[in-house]
């Protein structure tokens, strides 16, 4: 089996709870309205939505994924941490065994967030993604995240 990590932080202005809740907490009912372009909806397929769930994210058609579905393997509203495996879905292509994020928001000095998100890539055989794909999907995240940024500054009583 191969395995291929990366670590990357991004900043926001906004604080760590009311990012956690808006990303991470509500992201099935926020997202979907934030980015109709690209999701068609977020679903709890298993759970309540905290440890042991699985969710599955549905796409618009016409897009090159059509969902995928993803278990939190752990959920730590007090830490601010979430941990998930993405289970199946287009995203998994053929040699593509399974992908996890660890995702941790931390205070930052000037009372905003530094997130630090870690993937881990297993792979099949002595496969390698391609660095141009992997680039595509964390740049996929951060706009989202950006997306969910930008809705908190224009709300700031929202997820307060």
């Amino acid at each position: 089996m191969g395995f291929a990590s990366f670590t990357d932080e991004y900043s926001s202005p906004v604080g760590p709870s009311r990012l956690f809740k808006a990303s991470i907490i509500d992201s099935h009912n926020l997202i979907p309205k934030l980015l109709p372009q690209g999701i068609k909806s977020i679903e709890l397929v298993q759970g309540n939505g905290g440890a042991g769930s699985i969710k599955q994210v549905n796409f618009i058609d016409g897009r090159n994924f059509n969902s995928v579905k993803y278990h939190i393997d752990e959920l730590s509203e007090d830490k601010f941490t979430y941990n998930y495996t993405l289970l199946e879905g287009d995203a998994l292509v053929d040699k593509l065994i399974k992908i996890t994020y660890e995702v941790k928001f931390e205070s930052a000095s000037n009372g905003g967030t530094v997130s630090k998100v870690t993937s881990k890539y297993y792979t099949d055989g002595d496969f390698m993604l391609k660095e141009e794909d992997i680039k595509a999907g964390k740049e996929k995240v951060l706009m989202m995240y950006k997306v969910v940024e930008a809705y908190l500054l224009q709300n700031p009583d929202a997820y307060a």
